[in-house]
């Protein structure tokens, strides 16, 4: 029998948009499997080196590779820019080129710049796993949230996601924009004017707060209210007034419907800070939600 060997491309994650349904579905399916294992510590890649490079802060997201890099057993090197040549002007390109040529064999990045990790890709040897690049993809996010909405529902298709808040700025929007409907799910914006993605709107109509209610998810988003100086929204009372997840707007969202939220959470601007871990929030199930599919993302990328 031919071994199958897969493409670097088969096995880097830059984003979801291009990824079809089979593809999430086998991704979602070994997540499970993880998860399904009680050992806390599988060392199905302990002879591999794994490179964490975060240009951009990161709490949840870098912490929860590392934790499922480590369940597998890899070794973990852990680069933070600050701390860097990046600071004396070292290019990202070159930082990543560094740490490839000591041998990394696979590498996880977060960068502010756009464009710049498609770039990256196309010039070194090792399969890189985007961990959020400006606001364009935040891909293991909207893995999460699809495993953490898959498990709810059973399956995915036929849901109508509501996705509230900053759109224009938001990768983790984009990312579930592309994977749920590639998945069958109906997705709606709602945004004040300013937080807009008018590029996004034939993908997604925008509709009005009452509207996004109507939900079976309703995924709420950090909100940068630093980003919207000019914007008609001026302060985060205002914003909570008209787009924010009340208890009076969560009172009227279907029985079977949940929250969810990508953290963090602006508790009392863009969610109440008693609906966090209210019965039918997520938010904290989603956060428990990203090592199994992070394990499932750094096992595809090292197969």
């Amino acid at each position: 029998m031919i071994a199958y060997h897969p493409s670097l491309r088969d096995r880097q994650l830059l984003g979801l948009k291009d990824m079809g349904a089979a593809e999430l579905q086998s991704i979602l399916k070994r997540a499970a499997y993880w998860e399904a294992h009680e050992e806390k510590r599988i060392p199905v890649l302990e002879h591999r080196f794994i490179a964490n490079m975060f240009f951009e802060n990161s709490t949840r997201t870098r912490f929860s590779f590392e934790m499922a890099q480590k369940r597998l057993g890899s070794q973990v090197l852990n680069f933070a820019a600050a701390a860097s040549s990046v600071e004396k002007g070292e290019s990202v390109y070159d930082t990543v080129r560094t740490l490839e040529s000591m041998g990394i064999d696979a590498g996880v990045i977060r960068l502010k710049p756009i464009g710049v990790l498609e770039e990256l890709a196309k010039h070194v040897k090792v399969p890189l796993i985007n961990a959020g690049d400006g606001n364009n993809e935040h891909p293991t996010q909207a893995l999460l949230d699809l495993y953490t909405m898959q498990k709810q529902f059973g399956e995915i298709r036929g849901l109508t996601v509501s996705i509230v808040g900053d759109i224009k700025h938001s990768r983790v929007a984009r990312s579930n924009l592309w994977a749920l409907k590639a998945l069958g799910a109906n997705v709606k914006f709602c945004a004040p004017h300013s937080m807009q993605a008018a590029e996004l709107e034939e993908h997604a109509p925008y509709v009005t707060m009452d509207e996004a209610l109507d939900a079976d998810v309703v995924m709420m988003l950090r909100v940068q209210l630093e980003r919207h100086a000019e914007g008609v929204l001026k302060s985060a009372d205002e914003y909570r007034a008209q787009y924010g997840l009340t208890t009076q707007r969560a009172a009227k969202m279907k029985p079977h419907a949940i929250i969810m939220h990508p953290a963090p959470v602006n508790r009392d601007v863009e969610i109440d800070s008693e609906l966090v871990e209210a019965p039918n929030s997520r938010i904290f199930p989603q956060m428990q939600n990203g090592v199994p599919i992070r394990m499932a993302v750094v096992e595809r990328a090292l197969r």
